[in-house]
């Protein structure tokens, strides 16, 4: 007997995803319009991929020249575009090295095989295993669902990776109670985004690196989503000057071209030598050039300090919608231009209600609401956003 529960035709794309029913055609800037040219006012930014909004000149120029000159010829050979990413991005971070992927979650397993392989490098490879951070989110490979062990995400996918051990988020005592003979390792978000737009304070990552030297342990800071100027700086550690070991970066570094990144110090990379590591389009010349091309805005004198100042700005403006809407906002969550709403009502509700309104958002742990609009964004767009805010919460205080 058939099973009449398998939808007949079977959907020609795999229906992982709950998707809204619009069709997007074309970008500008913080705008998006779909196939019928209605325009909606971006607060997702490809969950902050679109760093520098849609369609931006310089990055389509850099992509447009590149694409007649070569897209990738393998890593069996050099590529200037890349080798000159590689040198800015140290320059830039605390690393010494990078190695680069296509993606976050790729990046984020590159920075968990380096970990491991430091160790097997120093004669300690009983030390494997990673501590992680209740809330986080760091992908969908085996490897990252297993770190972050949401019961969404990893059901029906087990038995599960071994090798890492989750804790409280904000919680010293309970980091040191997890470390053992066998650990490698801490891994976390300084801002968590599908967590539910937490941010580390200076005082928990500074005892997370004092825990890290006094055990011997490796710091690894994912900054996929909080990283490339999210925060109003390059990277989200230069918050609090504490620098980790490790880090991967991805998302805005290509604003939307597939790209991602691990970073780290030289001791920690001491075991990444030929033949351990690899990737075949992992930093190929149009993932590269246009990486150079994000990095040459983003470090143009005064984007960044912009950048913070209308994080500044969007912060105002959601702490008065909170105080205006105490029934449907009890908080407000997050840093720079990565800001979050604690919702009353469930926060899908309220995505859906901005989305009549033209205005996209996205749902994010502990229900709130959580909006990453291009770094590009201008004051209007974000009192735009605010007034719409406020339209959507009366609407629903009825």
């Amino acid at each position: 007997m058939a099973d009449t529960s398998i939808p007949d035709p079977f959907p020609a794309l795999m229906p992982v995803y709950t998707q809204a029913d619009l069709y997007f055609e074309r970008g500008e800037g913080s705008y998006l319009f779909d196939d019928k040219g209605e325009r909606y006012l971006d607060f997702v930014g490809g969950i902050a991929v679109a760093g520098l909004g849609h369609a931006h000149p310089q990055i389509v120029a850099a992509l447009k020249a590149q694409a007649e000159k070569l897209w990738s010829a393998s890593n069996l050979y050099k590529y200037h575009p890349t080798q000159r990413l590689a040198e800015r991005l140290v320059h830039l971070s605390f690393a010494d090295t990078v190695f680069f992927q296509n993606s976050g979650v790729e990046a984020w397993e590159c920075g968990v095989k380096l970990v491991r392989k430091y160790f097997s490098a120093i004669g300690k490879p009983e030390r494997h295993r990673i501590i992680t951070f209740k809330g986080c989110f760091h992908g969908r490979t085996m490897t990252a669902m297993a770190a972050a062990k949401t019961e969404k995400m990893v059901g029906g996918f087990g038995p599960l990776i071994d090798g890492f051990d989750q804790v409280e988020w904000g919680d010293l005592d309970a980091v040191r109670g997890a470390i053992t003979h066998e650990t490698a390792g801490l891994c976390i978000e300084p801002v968590q985004g599908e967590g539910g737009l937490r941010v580390a304070s200076a005082e928990y990552l500074r005892g997370l690196r004092h825990i890290c030297d006094e055990h011997g342990l490796l710091l690894y800071f994912d900054e996929v989503q909080c990283g490339m100027g999210r925060t109003g700086r390059l990277f989200g550690y230069e918050l609090t000057g504490v620098k980790p070991d490790v880090m991967c970066i991805a998302k805005a570094l290509g604003n939307g071209y597939p790209i991602g990144a691990c970073l780290a110090v030289a001791k920690a990379a001491q075991g990444m030598v030929a033949g351990t590591h690899g990737s075949t389009y992992g930093g190929n010349p149009m993932a590269t050039t246009i990486g150079n091309a994000v990095l040459d805005v983003m470090t143009a004198p005064g984007f960044l300090e912009d950048v913070a100042q209308k994080g500044a700005l969007f912060e105002t403006k959601l702490l008065e919608l909170v105080a205006r809407h105490p029934k449907i906002f009890s908080g407000r969550r997050g840093t720079g231009m990565m800001q979050g709403l604690v919702c009353k009502p469930p926060n899908g509700d309220v995505v859906k209600a901005l989305q009549a309104e033209k205005m996209l958002a996205v749902a994010a742990g502990d229900n709130v609401l959580r909006m990453l609009p291009p770094l590009v964004t201008t004051d209007e767009q974000i009192e735009e956003a605010a007034a719409i805010l406020d339209r959507v919460a009366k609407s629903i205080e009825g």
